[in-house]
Order: C-alpha cells, then sequence, then structure tokens
C-alpha cells in the first residue's frame, strides 16, 4: 500500500510541474502578444486556460484520493496539503498570463504598451517564464536550496515593477491616461505571477524539511 501511496504522490508532483511549465508557457505568449499586438497568439493563450483548469480539477481529485484512501502521516500530509497548495499557484500563474492577453486583446490592433514600458515588459516576460521554469525544476527535484533562489528572482521582478512606475510618474509621459493604466495593471500581473512561482518555492521548502518560510524570509532556506 505504501508503495502505491508514494507512486501516486510521485504521479501527482509530475503533474504540478507541467501545470508550472504549461503556466511559463501561457506568460511568454501572452508577453508576446502583447509586444508585438498580436492577436491570434492573444486568442491562443485565452483559450488555452480551459485545459489548466482541467488540470487543476485532476490535480485536485488526486490530491484528495490521497488523503481519502490512503491515511497519510507526517511528512507525507505535509506532501499531500502543499499540493494541494500549489495547484491553486499554478492554476492562478496561467489565469495571470490570461489576463495579460486580454489587455493585448483589447487594445489590437495597437499595442498596449509603449516606450520604455515595452522594454521593461519583455524583461518582465523573461523573468516569468524562468520562473515559471524553475518552479517546474524544483518540484521535480525537491531540493529547498533551489526553491529558496526563486525569491531571488522574484526581487528582480519586483525591482522592475518599481521601474515600471517611475515611467508612470514622471512628467515626460507621453502615451496617455488609458496606456498609463494598461502598463500599471500588466505590471501587477507579471509582479503576481512571480509571487505565485515564490509561493511553490515555499511549499517544496515545507515539503523537505517541515518548515514553512515566511512569505519574505525564503532565502534563508
Amino acid at each position: 500500500m505504501r508503495t502505491v501511496f508514494h507512486e501516486k504522490l510521485d504521479e501527482l508532483t509530475v503533474q504540478l510541474a507541467e501545470m508550472c511549465g504549461r503556466a511559463g508557457l501561457a506568460m511568454k505568449n501572452a508577453t508576446r502578444a502583447l509586444l508585438d499586438a498580436d492577436l491570434s497568439v492573444a486568442e491562443q493563450v485565452i483559450a488555452d486556460h480551459d485545459r489548466m483548469v482541467a488540470m487543476r480539477a485532476k490535480a485536485e481529485q488526486a490530491a484528495f484520493a490521497l488523503l481519502a484512501l490512503q491515511q497519510p502521516v507526517a511528512g507525507d500530509l505535509r506532501a499531500i496539503f502543499s499540493a494541494i497548495q500549489i495547484i491553486a499557484d499554478t492554476e492562478r500563474m496561467d489565469a495571470l498570463a490570461v489576463h495579460v492577453a486580454k489587455i493585448a486583446r483589447l487594445r489590437y490592433p495597437d499595442r498596449a504598451v509603449h516606450g520604455e514600458a515595452s522594454d521593461c515588459f519583455a524583461e518582465m516576460g523573461r523573468l516569468a517564464v524562468g520562473l515559471g521554469e524553475s518552479a517546474r525544476q524544483v518540484l521535480l527535484t525537491g531540493d529547498p536550496a533551489e526553491a529558496a533562489r526563486l525569491r531571488e528572482e522574484d526581487t528582480e521582478m519586483d525591482d522592475l515593477y518599481r521601474r515600471l512606475f517611475g515611467l508612470l510618474m514622471n512628467p515626460a509621459w507621453q502615451h496617455g491616461i488609458p496606456a498609463a493604466v494598461d502598463t500599471a495593471l500588466v505590471g501587477r500581473f507579471y509582479e503576481r505571477f512571480a509571487d505565485h512561482a515564490v509561493e511553490v518555492g515555499r511549499r517544496v521548502v515545507f515539503i523537505a524539511t517541515g518548515t514553512l518560510p515566511p512569505e519574505d524570509g525564503i532565502s534563508t532556506y
């Protein structure tokens, strides 16, 4: 029975890693739609979210089955409860990519972001894709040290988010109020994407060590 339990838990972990990978790909494509005003790519990101919702339901069902049928204890319980949280985080990451794509669709055929903000979003998109991939890897390896490094990438994202607001507050901003609102919203979507990736890392640390790092202190683990 224990062998079966751990096989099922490993399968669930692989599902979670796949969800992280898909979320990172969704943000990569959403960034492309945003920067290039590519309507077809934006529509694809939005449509693909149905697949993520289905994956979330399947993963939750698997996690609840492990709780109900396998009588997990101690570390096994940590893994299952963490998995349930990670399921929510990864689905939310994908949803944030959808929000970016919807902004791109809303402003089509024009670009939603302009000037220096475009360069900033290109970098934020790169970081988001990296965070999605890093989260995928730490789920597969279970390495708490690697999980802790997600915070460093999140710090870069926070710096870019502050840079965006510097652009918006600059009297030299020439792109109007609607573009400023879009820029602020989209920046928040990237910033939250990174936060959810870090949360995946926190849960991996918890699974491995039994200690859940504080939200602002994962880098100490």
